[in-house]
């Protein structure tokens, strides 16, 4: 498809889809957008009109075996990620899937096994934002040997207080978001481009708020936990603590700590400030990141750049994606049995 319009499908619209994948999907030359079903006509319709979407369609499986549609952009919740992309891929469609993967492993092994039944088509998740413009210099830090070997690895990511009387959220229904807890999955996924993935994991968790209403009165258990404390051990020895919080009201903001035997590094994310220090050094500086390397949110034009062979995608595949998927499931199981938990790679 290297000259040919790539003309394009939505399943699902939600927030980022339409931050992001719309907007940047419908500025690239040469791509079409036709068709949407979201989760009623009604607002199918809306986002349709807004975006100039060609047609609307009642059920998903429309958007997915439609001949005039080359791509299909997965952005429902969870729970339907996994259906959506097997359907696209066996329809012969690429596919740009919202994160997180899936509910757990086996459905992200179930979308992988797909992919690779259909290596001609492109295949790529939404990947972590977080670190983007930083992970090349992260990671040539780690591996240069400037921080020494990596010892310890501290992430705190919650700065609110329990709200007891909101209503139930998606990402608290286990039956919709699955093992995914808070932005754990997002910020595992980052720390795998420079770090690797962890062998083990030890975690506690904890349920602030057990039962919630929905927004029409009825009472669910919440099942997602408020909070999670983890242990990791990483692939090259260190140790990892990573904490996930929706109940640490007015703790310091979000932050990562890489603990090397010669270096330190520190990345304050909601300020963009990346810093560090070596062995006999005071204090902390910071780390100039030069404008090439500071390559940021690009998700869009790397898919459509894939589609057409022109490049491949990086960020982020579906290898990875189970990846991080088989750490939620093993942080899931570790924090319901009590146990230590081997994190199972592909």
């Amino acid at each position: 498809m290297a000259d040919s319009p790539i003309r394009v499908g939505f399943v699902g619209a939600g927030a980022n889809t339409r931050l992001r994948h719309i907007p940047n999907l419908r500025a690239l030359p040469g791509v079409e957008l036709v068709a949407v079903a979201n989760r009623t006509r009604e607002s199918g319709a809306r986002i349709a009109g807004k975006y100039g979407l060609q047609r609307v369609e009642d059920d998903w499986r429309r958007v997915v075996e439609a001949p005039d549609i080359d791509a299909v952009c997965v952005g429902t919740w969870p729970d339907l990620h996994r259906d959506v992309t097997v359907a696209a891929l066996r329809a012969g469609k690429h596919v740009l899937c919202e994160a997180r993967m899936a509910r757990n492993a086996d459905e992200g092994r179930e979308m992988l096994a797909a992919s690779r039944e259909a290596p001609h088509l492109v295949a790529q998740l939404v990947p972590s934002p977080f670190t983007m413009e930083f992970d090349s210099t992260l990671a040539s830090m780690i591996s240069d040997g400037r921080l020494g070997d990596v010892l310890a690895v501290e992430v705190h990511a919650g700065q609110s207080f329990v709200d007891r009387n909101a209503p139930l959220h998606w990402r608290q229904e286990a039956g919709i978001s699955g093992n995914n807890i808070l932005s754990m999955g997002i910020w595992y996924e980052a720390m795998m481009r420079w770090l690797g993935t962890a062998k083990r994991v030890t975690a506690m968790t904890m349920t602030a708020v057990p039962r919630r209403r929905d927004d029409h009165g009825n009472w669910h258990e919440v099942k997602v936990p408020d909070h999670v404390d983890i242990l990791a051990t990483l692939g090259g020895g260190g140790v990892a603590h990573l904490r996930f919080s929706s109940v640490t009201g007015l703790a310091p903001q979000t932050e990562l700590w890489i603990f090397g035997s010669e270096g330190t590094v520190r990345f304050e994310p909601d300020s963009g400030r990346l810093t560090a220090g070596r062995r006999g050094d005071r204090e902390l500086g910071e780390v100039a990141v030069p404008a090439g390397q500071r390559i940021g949110w690009r998700v869009e034009e790397e898919f459509v750049n894939a589609v057409r062979g022109r490049e491949k995608v990086t960020r982020t595949t579906f290898e990875d994606g189970v990846r991080y998927m088989e750490f939620t499931d093993a942080v899931s199981r570790s924090a319901a049995t009590g146990q230590t938990v081997d994190v199972a790679d592909l």
